[in-house]
């Protein structure tokens, strides 16, 4: 009978014991999983934008008014632009630290009074400095590896038929707004590739973004439809959208052109309509 007593209480100690190493593995769990959703929810530091499904890197320059190509190399893009969503980007240039000091040899110092000399080491030739590689040399800029775009100036021309609405710099228009019909067809204004097509950006309703050069783009707002996807090489006065309807409930076209990032009036480029 002792035996038997002796055993449920050994049973019964190693049971509280599990037990036990069990909710300790559980406690020791819980503050590291809180704090992977504490930073997972924590928002970006200021100046940084965290990248969204849909982003693309020429959306987010042109959601902040920035050149796409600073952009990339603020954040060591690649020539490819892809970006991934989660990714945190700055939208400032790094602090000098962090672009990398060039690093010289220290000059040699004169022995002091009194001091010891120092044995002499093997001889080190200093390597003369070379001549600086040819051009064809030099690795390739950002975006060699897209499509070549027309170089010189670019060949403007309207994107729909119709009177101007609202000017560049009313109210906080970075472009202009033409009025049209609905459904009507919205013309690439000069030879380019698409570079944003989609409805992430807030106040543009379905947008289409073309690059025209490695200077200019311009965006066409408030369409019906975009017909046009990203990647897609169009050609000046093709169809890439359907004329949609604005804020104020009225077909219209939102357009702006924009140069290194900063919106420009787009009246002082497109031709006179006499």
């Amino acid at each position: 009978m002792k035996r038997v007593l002796r055993a449920i209480a050994w049973a019964g100690a190693t049971a509280i014991a599990a037990a036990g190493c069990t909710e300790a593995v559980r406690w020791t769990d819980r503050p590291a999983a809180h704090g992977a959703e504490s930073r997972s929810d924590a928002p970006p530091p200021e100046g940084h934008y965290v990248v969204k499904p849909g982003d693309t890197l020429y959306s987010i320059a042109f959601r902040n008014q920035l050149d796409y190509r600073e952009l990339a190399v603020w954040n060591d893009v690649g020539p490819d632009y892809m970006i991934r969503p989660q990714q945190v980007l700055r939208l400032s240039p790094p602090p000098a630290s962090e672009e990398g000091a060039i690093r010289t040899a220290p000059l040699p110092q004169a022995p002091q009074p009194g001091a010891l000399p120092v044995p002499a080491g093997p001889e080190v030739v200093a390597a003369r400095p070379t001549a600086p590689p040819p051009p064809a040399a030099l690795p390739p800029p950002i975006g060699a590896s897209e499509p070549v775009l027309p170089a010189g100036p670019v060949g403007w021309r309207w994107p729909v038929a119709g009177s101007v609405v609202k000017g560049f710099g009313a109210g906080s228009s970075k472009g202009i707004d033409i009025a049209g019909a609905l459904g009507q067809p919205v013309l690439a204004a000069a030879p380019g590739k698409v570079v944003y097509s989609g409805s992430a950006l807030r106040g543009y309703g379905e947008l289409v973004i073309v690059k025209h050069d490695e200077v200019h783009l311009s965006a066409y707002g408030y369409n019906r439809r975009r017909l046009v996807t990203e990647g897609d090489a169009v050609t000046a006065g093709q169809p890439i959208a359907e004329l949609g309807v604005g804020p104020e409930q009225r077909p219209v076209l939102h357009f702006e052109i924009r140069e290194k990032g900063k919106p420009v009036d787009p009246l002082s480029l497109l031709p006179s309509r006499g």
